[in-house]
């Protein structure tokens, strides 16, 4: 029989830990050798500044210190009280309000909460071209995850606070505790310090972390999701207005038209303008939400003529889009972040029709397959090209605003889309 059994039921888990380590005759440097854990997280633990140890430390605890029987069992109920006791019973802070509702993401968004709540990813980064919607898929992420899996959510607008002092980091650290909780770096184009996110993930066990950037950063144990701009109607489906309301970019543009035009309802006779529009545009959802806000003073065909020269002229409207840029501006950026290696591929790619396999990119560049395959990788998670479906493998194509700013002979026809 085991003695003491009604002091250790009521003690304190770092009390507990500490009797039963001196019961046994260990120093904290021998536990923590047995444990495969470090001597500050076995004093942390005895001195209560550890305030929810994880399951997986308590076991390894009750292995080294050969507790069985009732004997583990009060060790280990003693962890769950104590963490028990300091759950906070405040409601979980939630995530920024939306403006307006997400259309044509219903993939993305699934993925996005299955990796974070059920695989338990703790550190995504959402990259791609600036308007393709990041922040937008990524708000409507946290909202789900606040409101089926009662997650907390932290919003970072990184590129206006960048960096993290230690005051704030500790305030930051005192508000997440250990509850779940989504930590998210918005527009994190210059990086995040990999030793800021060990620290916060050391401390916080219950955080996960999700970045959005226009360029990923390679972090370490990190996942990247590249964003793509939403999939665009081929010219066969141009005169058939009912099918043609189901591909993602034309819901989201007429989710904008009928917003500022009530009523608005997808006419045969104005189909082709619109599918054009949306393949002019490659379904970006900053473009497409541009080009609506002109709605109001042209039609869709008279905004496609108007692109017939190029949409890179196609800025915001004079109300409602403060601060926006225009059409050609992420691309541009985008472009100017490449290596000369990457730009002159992707003018060679441009220059060519159709879509294309990473093979036909290798023999194209001339260069060795493994620099080659490296800088489609580095073109696609950049938002420049866009994968297509396929039967033989992995086949991409280039924007076709990268088209038009190069002057490839690949992109769709304006007028005789809309025609």
């Amino acid at each position: 029989m085991d003695g003491g059994h009604t002091l250790q039921s009521t003690a304190g888990f770092g009390e507990l830990l500490r009797i039963r380590r001196e019961r046994i005759g260990l120093t904290q440097q021998i536990l923590a050798d047995h444990a495969t854990l470090s001597v500050r997280a076995i004093r942390d633990m005895e001195s209560g500044r550890v305030q929810r140890p994880r399951q997986e430390t308590v076991r390894l605890l009750a292995d080294a210190l050969r507790l069985e029987g009732r004997s583990r069992s009060v060790f280990e109920a003693a962890a769950r009280r104590q963490a028990l006791a300091e759950e906070p019973r405040d409601e979980p802070t939630a995530p920024p309000v939306a403006r307006g509702a997400i259309v044509g993401r219903e993939p993305e968004i699934d993925v996005l909460t299955e990796a974070l709540a059920v695989h338990g990813d703790r550190l995504v980064t959402v990259a791609g071209l600036g308007g393709v919607g990041k922040t937008r898929l990524v708000l409507e992420v946290a909202r789900r995850l606040h409101l089926t899996a009662r997650w907390s959510v932290r919003w970072i607008d990184w590129a206006r606070q960048p960096g993290m002092g230690p005051d704030r980091r500790a305030d930051l650290v005192g508000a997440i505790g250990a509850r779940p909780t989504l930590l998210v770096l918005d527009g994190a184009d210059a990086g995040v310090e990999t030793a800021l996110l060990d620290e916060l993930f050391q401390r916080c066990p219950g955080l996960s972390v999700l970045i959005t950037a226009r360029v990923a950063q390679p972090l370490p144990g990190g996942q990247v999701v590249p964003l793509a701009p939403l999939p665009t109607p081929g010219p066969e489906l141009d005169h058939d207005p009912v099918a043609l309301a189901e591909v993602g970019a034309v819901r989201l543009l007429l989710s904008h038209l009928r917003r500022l035009r009530p009523g608005y309802r997808l006419e045969p006779e104005e189909a082709p303008a619109v599918a054009a529009l949306c393949r002019q545009l490659d379904g970006l959802p900053g473009a497409l939400e541009l080009a609506a806000g002109w709605s109001t003073v042209l039609s869709p065909r008279q905004l496609v003529a108007r692109m017939a020269d190029g949409p890179f002229h196609l800025g915001p409207p004079p109300a409602g889009f403060g601060g926006r840029g225009g059409v050609g501006e992420a691309l541009d950026a985008a472009v100017d972040r490449l290596t000369l290696g990457q730009r002159d591929l992707l003018e060679r790619l441009a220059a060519e029709p159709g879509d294309w396999s990473g093979e036909d990119a290798v023999e194209l560049s001339g260069r060795p397959p493994q620099e080659s395959l490296a800088a489609v990788h580095e073109l696609l998670a950049s938002g420049l090209i866009r994968s297509v479906p396929a039967r033989d493998g992995v086949r991409f194509t280039v924007l076709n605003l990268c088209r038009r700013l190069f002057g490839g002979a690949g992109a769709y026809p304006v007028l005789a889309a809309a025609s």
